[in-house]
């Protein structure tokens, strides 16, 4: 649907020139929930308001279904977009919101009402048609913005963190309606965000972005498992990183020494990598708290942290460094261990990633 080819864009301002976008190339493919993820100041929403058309990219090609956009302007553009702030009429009805811009459009009086009445059905707010924007909810502002971008039938849908102004358990509620929105549409959506959750919870694929440039792109749990550097791994959940030793690579598989002198078999980057001191990423859920003399990694336990579904561990090791063991919650489990207990960390065989910095 949307071919992004070498894209970059660079601001001037009185300090200088600022490269918010290094030639940026991604694929994003019909009927796909794409998300666009990493830190504030990643360029990700950059990227997604040079699709929009809002901005101009310096240099590069960009086509939406074979269509050339780079000169295109924003108004003839197949896209739609939500915003952080809804942008809602507060004077209006909700019914009178989403119509507006088929009305702009000089849509048929019926069609526009037949449009009205679907749109108020898919996102379930048929018996808020009458009332106005500025009595409704923020959930339920949030819906009448996605109908109203939706209305016109966009072949891709442009969302710019609109999830961020709703509380913890709204936002929950509306990850699971954003996604079937999307597959029940047919319409390749576009999802900025910097939370981390939201992105696994939604998309198909997700492309990582920091200092302007994609890091990996890939599905919600390609990009969990099998992170392809370290600033995925540690900007993806949590992780803990051991300086290791790369002794051999066989395959998809790898041979480390710890710092204990012990080895361990664990997972190798795709492409390969020389042996020498490199990173092993190991996620807190994918090891296990053990006694000493049965385990590659000793230490002592610090601290323990009961976070109701789960308890995290944290482990002082021994020659230095720290270790968090995440480990999930049973009914009326009983507390078998306390702060400064001797305990060992064991690693399953092939569940570390070895790691380019």
């Amino acid at each position: 649907m949307i071919e992004i080819d070498n894209v970059t864009k660079v601001f001037t301002g009185p300090e200088g020139n600022f490269t918010a976008l290094d030639e940026v190339s991604v694929t994003i493919r019909q009927n796909e929930f794409f998300t666009l993820l990493g830190p504030s100041g990643c360029g990700k929403t950059t990227l997604l308001r040079v699709i929009a058309g809002f901005i101009a990219p310096t240099s590069g090609a960009l086509t939406l279904d074979g269509q050339d956009l780079v000169r295109l302007p924003p108004y003839k553009r197949p896209v739609n977009t939500v915003f952080q702030s809804y942008a809602l009429f507060p004077h209006m009805t909700v019914a009178q919101n989403i119509a507006f811009g088929l009305e702009m459009l000089n849509k048929p009086r019926a069609e526009v009402k037949r449009t009205v009445d679907e749109m108020l059905a898919l996102v379930r707010m048929t018996e808020m048609a009458n009332r106005k924007t500025s009595e409704i909810s923020g959930g339920q502002q949030q819906r009448v913005a996605l109908a109203r971008a939706l209305a016109p039938r966009p072949k891709v849908l442009l969302l710019d963190e609109p999830l961020s102004a709703l509380d913890f358990k709204l936002r929950k509620e509306m990850q699971l309606e954003l996604k079937r929105l999307q597959s029940e549409t047919g319409i390749t959506f576009v999802f900025v965000t910097h939370d981390q959750e939201e992105a696994l919870t939604m998309s198909d694929r997700i492309a990582v972005m920091n200092s302007g440039k994609i890091r990996q792109i890939g599905g919600p749990r390609d990009i969990y498992d099998h992170p392809a550097e370290r600033f995925v791994a540690d900007f993806i959940g949590d992780t803990n990183f051991l300086d290791v030793e790369l002794l051999a690579v066989e395959g998809d598989q790898a041979r480390v020494r710890l710092v204990s002198g012990a080895e361990a078999q664990v997972r190798a980057p795709q492409d390969g990598m020389a042996p020498g001191k490199v990173t092993l990423a190991v996620r807190p859920e994918h090891a296990g708290l053990g006694a000493p003399e049965e385990a590659a990694l000793n230490g002592t336990l610090s601290d323990i942290v009961y976070f109701g579904t789960d308890t995290h561990y944290h482990v002082a090791l021994d020659g230095g460094g720290r270790f968090v063991l995440r480990q999930q919650n049973q009914p009326d489990q009983a507390q078998t261990h306390s702060a400064g207990d001797r305990v060992g960390v064991i690693l399953s065989p092939g569940v570390g990633q070895v790691l380019r910095d």
